[in-house]
């Protein structure tokens, strides 16, 4: 595979192999790409470097991290991290946790995580400015098939949540989060929505009153 072809795997799902998709991973050019493999289909993302999806991306683990603790949940919270089903499945998403009674149950050292050794995490949220058809999509379809516990998207342009509960390899909308018990979607996109006015000084404040 040539870098020309590499360079038009960006931002589309492809037919490839999984060693095909592993040889395109190793390439330099995608050090800073995500990497997705789902049904024999790869899609590389390059990393978004505007300011509204990193802004979006930092509030939500300040967010969960401020319930967590005041509610004495524990959590564990990758950034960017890789899960991988060998040969079959893998997932780059924005931000993932492990909660409660799994929070402690992927070794620190750990760099990929192997899903045929450890459980998927708990909750997965993909942060959409321009990839939010392909969030709702084929990645939906990928984080059921992965069997996380929900799966957000947060639509940066329009300060909207889509929550799901995955079961049974299916999903379902939900409007209060069922792995953070008793945190309201609605609230979370009500504090997104300040930020776009104030800083998230202000806006945890704010949800201090509210939690």
């Amino acid at each position: 595979m040539n870098e020309l072809q590499l360079k038009r795997l960006t931002d589309t799902w492809i037919k490839a192999t999984w060693d095909e998709y592993l040889q395109a991973m190793s390439n330099p050019a995608y050090d800073k790409a995500k990497g997705y493999y789902h049904h024999g289909r790869m899609r590389f993302e390059m990393s978004p470097l505007g300011n509204p999806h990193s802004r979006d991306h930092a509030a939500i683990i300040g967010i969960l991290y401020l319930f967590a603790g005041l509610r004495e949940i524990d959590l564990d919270v990758h950034d960017n991290c890789t899960y991988r089903k060998s040969g079959s499945l893998e997932a780059q998403p924005d931000v993932s946790f492990y909660v409660g009674s799994n929070a402690e149950i992927v070794p620190w050292d750990i760099t990929i995580i192997d899903l045929d050794r450890y459980p998927s995490p708990d909750l997965v949220i993909e942060v959409a400015y321009t990839s939010l058809a392909d969030d709702k999509g084929e990645k939906r379809l990928l984080y059921e098939s992965l069997g996380v516990g929900e799966y957000w998207i947060i639509d940066v342009q329009n300060v909207e949540i889509i929550a799901f509960r995955i079961e049974n390899r299916g999903s379902r909308r939900i409007e209060q989060s069922e792995v953070f018990p008793g945190l309201k979607i609605g609230l979370l996109e009500e504090a997104l929505r300040r930020s776009r006015q104030t800083n998230h000084g202000k806006v945890s404040a704010w949800l201090l009153s509210q939690f």
